[in-house]
C-alpha cells in the first residue's frame, strides 16, 4: 500500500524577497536561501527537510522585519530626542 505524501509546506518566498528588499538585507537573503530549498526538498522526498526549510525561511523573514522595525524606531527616537533637546536649549 502506498503512503500519501504530507502536505506541501509553504515556501515563504514572497515574504523573503520583500524582507530582503525593504527590511534587513542579510537576514532577508538567508530567508530567500531557505525558501528556495523548500520545493526541491519536497520534490526529492525529503519532507522533513522541506518543513525545516519552510520554518527557517519564515523565521528569517520575521527576524529581518523585526530588525528593520528596531532600526526605524531607533532613528525616530534619536532624531526626535535631538529635536526636543535642540528646542529646549533654544538652538531652534
Amino acid at each position: 500500500m502506498e503512503t500519501s505524501k504530507p502536505k506541501h509546506p509553504q515556501n515563504h518566498l514572497a515574504m523573503a524577497i520583500i524582507s530582503a528588499l525593504l527590511c534587513c538585507q542579510p537576514a532577508g537573503i538567508v530567508s530567500i536561501v531557505y525558501a528556495a530549498q523548500v520545493n526541491s526538498k519536497y520534490a526529492s522526498g525529503d519532507y522533513e527537510g522541506a518543513e525545516r526549510a519552510s520554518q527557517n525561511a519564515k523565521t528569517w523573514w520575521i527576524v529581518s522585519l523585526v530588525l528593520a522595525l528596531v532600526v526605524w524606531v531607533g532613528f525616530i527616537l534619536i532624531y526626535g530626542l535631538g529635536a526636543i533637546f535642540a528646542i529646549a536649549s533654544g538652538d531652534i
